[in-house]
């Protein structure tokens, strides 16, 4: 699998990652040996960035994933994060060596911070992850949930190898404000949630469908009120796709691969076939008026969630 570099401080990843969200069970059951599996196999395609949060599970997929990459841990690009909520001078400091205990590793290779707290200054989370790459506890940090203004002044104080947000073909308000700010400074995108929570695989997700844990029944883009818009908006992606005879989620992530080598997507699947067409989509070339088709479908400010809830 070809290479991308995450930002201008070196962080070289496969340019497909794989989101861990779905080794939570957030999404349904999952088996722990069908989990470790499935982490083998995607080091086995060749994707070497793994990306989590400490509240998957309550912590419990870091100790997965550490447990499975322990033999080729050189091999693979650690990324985990936490939302910063409170106003403690160390506390990202306390959740990163949470982190490395679950991981059971000395470092991480990025450790992201979400900026939920306006009361904490971006610039002061920003410090603090500075500390973090200063006591070696990871070699890389990014940020989630900043404006590109917070994104500026952040780096300001410490250089920020990437931006964590999610970013789509159904959800591109990123590419009005911070997506032109971290180009400017050199910082790469992890864009979470590239399928649209699944919407762009084109499967069926009306309420009705989802189970009562799933996080897509408080999204209020698969509302009743919603999903109808939406869906009438995917079918003339769907048409593209069967125009070219690939799946509508692998022309998603191909459109999403050409925005740039400064993007990387993170997919989760707990599903070895999906992945396995996730990670088709890096051989699929888009011609420039398929990519022109694809984006006069979702508009660049539209994020599925305009219609009255």
């Amino acid at each position: 699998m070809d290479s991308r570099r995450l930002g201008h401080a070196g962080l070289i990843t496969s340019c497909l990652g794989f989101g861990c969200l779905a080794l939570s069970g957030v999404y349904g059951h999952v088996d722990r040996s069908e989990s470790l599996a499935l982490i083998h196999y995607v080091l086995d395609v060749g994707v070497t960035l793994l990306d989590m949060s400490d509240d998957h599970a309550d912590g419990e997929v870091e100790r997965l994933v550490g447990e499975a990459v322990r033999p080729w841990r050189d091999d693979v690009l650690l990324a985990t994060r936490t939302v910063q909520r409170g106003t403690g001078c160390d506390e990202l400091a306390q959740a990163c060596d949470a982190s490395l205990k679950r991981l059971g590793v000395d470092y991480v290779d990025l450790y992201i911070a979400g900026h939920e707290e306006p009361s904490v200054p971006v610039e002061e989370t920003a410090r603090q992850l500075a500390d973090l790459v200063t006591a070696g506890k990871a070699r890389h940090v990014g940020l989630l949930g900043v404006t590109g203004d917070e994104l500026r002044r952040a780096h300001a104080v410490h250089p920020m190898a990437a931006l964590a947000t999610e970013y789509s073909l159904w959800h591109r308000t990123v590419e009005l404000d911070q997506l032109p700010v971290a180009r400017e400074l050199g910082i790469g995108v992890m864009a979470g949630r590239p399928l649209g929570r699944g919407f762009l695989t084109g499967r069926s997700l009306a309420p009705s469908r989802l189970g009562p844990g799933d996080p897509r029944r408080e999204d209020p883009r698969f509302s009743p009120h919603n999903l109808p818009r939406n869906s009438a908006m995917l079918r003339r992606v769907q048409t593209e796709a069967a125009n070219m005879d690939v799946s509508t989620g692998r022309l998603a992530l191909a459109w999403l691969l050409s925005r740039g080598p400064d993007v990387v997507p993170v997919p989760s699947t707990r599903d070895p076939v999906h992945l396995e067409m996730n990670v088709g989509s890096v051989r699929l070339m888009l011609t420039e008026p398929v990519c022109r088709r694809l984006e006069e479908s979702f508009p660049p400010g539209s994020t599925g969630a305009d219609c009255s809830t």
